[in-house]
């Protein structure tokens, strides 16, 4: 039990840009990078993943799931765009993201919205999130414990640890679709 908490401190969940470190002025695609680079290297699972590539940016800006760039230059709307497509791609495919910010990237164009106080609420509700993780992650480890004491088997570590990732991966995939069945419900109301 002790060993999962440990585990979940060394996720790093609370690692977000903040509307406070974005630069209010453009910035080329190495600087963007950087700033991710920077800011999100703890999140990494090993030393030789890539928080963000230029392939990455290049891909989101063909896929068209942030409005055009000028100049060669990110703006901070973009910069927060890219870090909503970082955090969304981990469980969507690209083209639920594209769906689920469509709307979002019109209302930026159109100046219908200030796309700060969104992010900002997303970062709120985040932090909510990991507080309700925390919990849930600690109740499910009490939960497989006390399964596998009733085995009465020798490699008790290993069957918590089997039991530990099948549930964590089973809630990942309610999680995960429900989101999609969220951005289907989104589509089929874009589509009207």
């Amino acid at each position: 039990m002790k060993n999962i908490m440990k585990l979940v401190e060394n996720l790093h969940l609370e690692n977000h840009l903040r509307l406070e470190e974005l630069p209010d002025l453009d910035l080329y695609i190495d600087q963007v990078i950087q700033i991710f680079e920077n800011k999100l290297e703890a999140s990494k699972r090993s030393e030789d993943d890539k928080v963000l590539t230029k392939t990455m940016i290049n891909n989101y800006a063909k896929g068209k799931l942030f409005f055009p760039i000028e100049n060669k230059k990110y703006s901070k709307n973009h910069i927060i765009l890219i870090s909503l497509i970082y955090q969304l791609k981990g469980a969507l495919s690209i083209n639920d993201i594209k769906v689920t910010l469509d709307k979002l990237n019109h209302k930026i164009v159109e100046e219908e919205l200030e796309v700060e106080n969104i992010y900002q609420s997303y970062l709120k509700l985040s932090q909510n999130n990991i507080a309700r993780f925390m919990t849930e992650i600690k109740e499910c480890s009490e939960q497989v414990q006390e399964e596998v004491s009733k085995l009465e088997d020798e490699d008790a570590y290993y069957l918590e640890q089997l039991l530990l990732i099948s549930s964590v991966v089973n809630m990942s995939n309610f999680y995960r679709r429900l989101a999609e069945k969220l951005v289907d419900e989104l589509n089929s109301k874009n589509d009207k």
